[in-house]
């Protein structure tokens, strides 16, 4: 029983096949395309509005040099977003899940952010491993310390995004499984954990529109340091 909770994080196959791909390129197929009329619909107006709000949160403190990477990371939100959305959806699968594919996508920006900075201002790059004023004494120290954190950025950014969406599943199949056993023995309890399971999805669905957010903001201010 125990490790039956763990299936829905296995990637789907079909005769020997993943499905995994599938599950990437759904997203791209949901929303709809920009159109040559004067006049949008709603749902594209909605979508421009949305985007163009995201972009002008995450930039404004960025330089114009950072603007150049607008068109990718307001892509990247939107594909995260929509993967933990329909993961939320009876017998899907969420890639997101997956600490591979969460750290495919962090360890190329967060590497083209430190690329850039060493490339653009070699000096100001290397001085955030070293504090202004450090005794000579904690020097070696402090360089280990920072150039470890520094390697753990990547890490982190894809950690917290496979662990926060894992532990919102695990708990809602849980809970999901707890009103389902109660149900015939005790009703009034059943009721009770359906209304917890209903909650607890509400906020599943704010937590997948919450990581999605904080991964490019995180990104968006690696990136302020090194423009």
């Amino acid at each position: 029983m125990t490790l039956s909770f763990f299936d829905q994080f296995m990637s789907p196959t079909y005769l020997g096949i993943p499905l995994i791909a599938l599950a990437l390129s759904l997203p791209w197929i949901l929303y709809p395309k920009p159109t040559t009329r004067w006049l949008n619909n709603r749902l594209i107006t909605l979508q421009g509005w949305f985007i163009n709000r995201f972009t002008q949160q995450i930039f404004q403190p960025l330089s114009l040099g950072g603007h150049k990477w607008a068109a990718l990371l307001a892509s990247l939100m939107l594909f995260l977003i929509t993967l933990n959305m329909l993961g939320l959806l009876p017998y899907t699968f969420t890639p997101t899940t997956q600490l591979s594919l969460n750290m495919a996508f962090a360890v190329p920006l967060w590497l083209a952010t430190v690329i850039i900075g060493m490339r653009n201002q070699p000096t100001h790059a290397l001085g955030h491993l070293l504090p202004e004023g450090t005794p000579t004494l904690l020097i070696p120290v402090l360089i280990i310390i920072e150039t470890i954190s520094l390697f753990i950025r990547p890490l982190a950014l894809g950690v917290r995004l496979t662990a926060n969406l894992t532990a919102g599943h695990l708990l809602i199949q849980l809970i999901a499984t707890a009103a389902f056993v109660l149900l015939p023995l005790m009703p009034t309890v059943a009721i009770l954990t359906a209304v917890l399971l209903f909650l607890l999805t509400l906020l599943e669905v704010a937590v997948a529109m919450i990581q999605a957010y904080v991964f490019v903001l995180l990104l968006s201010l690696y990136l302020q340091e090194n423009v």
